[in-house]
C-alpha cells in the first residue's frame, strides 16, 4: 500500500511538474514582445509577411548552427540584462534569429579555411530590441562584438513548425519553403533566417521555430 502511494505521488508529482513547464513556456511566449508584421499571404504554415523597420542587437559567431546560436545567445542576453554595461534592462524579446554569413560571387573561385573560434560557417545572430527603443537611444555594449544596428523593412516569406531545432528539421522545413515559393513564382534572395520562439527548457512539441527566407515584391 505504502509503495503504491509512492508511485502515486511520484506521477503526480511528474504531471504537476510538467504541467508548470508547460504554463512558463505558453506565459513567456505569449507576454514577450514579438515583431509585429502584416500577412500578405496565408497558405496553412506559410505566409508572405510585411516586416516593418526593426532595431537590433547583433553578434557574429562561428562554427555548426546548434553551437553558434549557443554562443551568440550568451553575449546577447548579457547585453539585455545590463551585466556589463551602463543603463536599465531591456525588456526580453522574441525569436531569437539566426542567419548564415554569404559572401559574394568572385573569380578566381579560391578554398580558404575559416579562421573562427570553432571553424565552419560564419553566423549573425540577433535579438530584435523592444519597439519603443530607437537606435540611438539604446546603451551602448561594454565590448564590441555586439553591433546595434537598424533592419529596414522587409517582406519575408515563413514557415512555422514546432519540434526540437535539428539540422534535420530546419534543413527539411527550408526546403519546403523554397519549393513552395518556386511554385509561386515568387524569387527569395540571401540566406535563410532561422528563429526560434522559446526558452531552451520548453519541450520539443511546444516549440516554436521558423524559417524565414527574403522575396520580392
Amino acid at each position: 500500500m505504502q509503495s503504491a502511494k509512492m508511485i502515486v505521488g511520484l506521477v503526480g508529482g511528474g504531471i504537476a511538474l510538467a504541467a508548470a513547464v508547460f504554463a512558463a513556456a505558453v506565459y513567456i511566449v505569449n507576454t514577450v514582445e514579438q515583431p509585429k508584421y502584416r500577412a500578405i499571404v496565408t497558405d496553412g504554415d506559410i505566409e508572405i509577411r510585411d516586416y516593418p523597420a526593426l532595431v537590433v542587437a547583433e553578434v557574429e559567431t562561428t562554427g555548426d548552427r546548434q553551437l553558434a546560436v549557443k554562443n551568440g545567445f550568451r553575449p546577447l542576453a548579457t547585453y539585455i540584462l545590463g551585466k556589463e554595461r551602463a543603463g536599465d534592462p531591456i525588456a526580453m524579446t522574441a525569436p531569437v534569429t539566426q542567419e548564415r554569413e554569404t559572401i559574394a560571387m568572385t573569380a578566381p573561385v579560391v578554398q580558404s579555411r575559416v579562421n573562427g573560434q570553432h571553424g565552419g560557417d560564419t553566423w549573425h545572430v540577433r535579438f530584435f530590441m523592444p519597439s519603443q527603443h530607437t537606435l540611438d537611444a539604446l546603451p551602448k555594449p561594454a565590448g564590441a562584438g555586439i553591433r546595434l544596428k537598424n533592419i529596414p523593412a522587409t517582406r519575408r516569406a515563413a514557415i512555422r513548425f514546432s519540434g526540437g531545432a535539428t539540422d534535420a528539421l530546419m534543413s527539411e522545413k527550408e526546403a519546403r519553403l523554397r519549393d513552395w515559393l518556386v511554385r509561386r513564382g515568387t524569387k527569395s534572395s540571401g540566406s535563410a533566417t532561422y528563429a526560434y520562439y522559446n526558452a531552451p527548457f520548453t519541450p520539443g512539441p511546444m516549440r516554436r521555430n521558423e524559417v524565414w527566407l527574403e522575396v520580392g515584391e
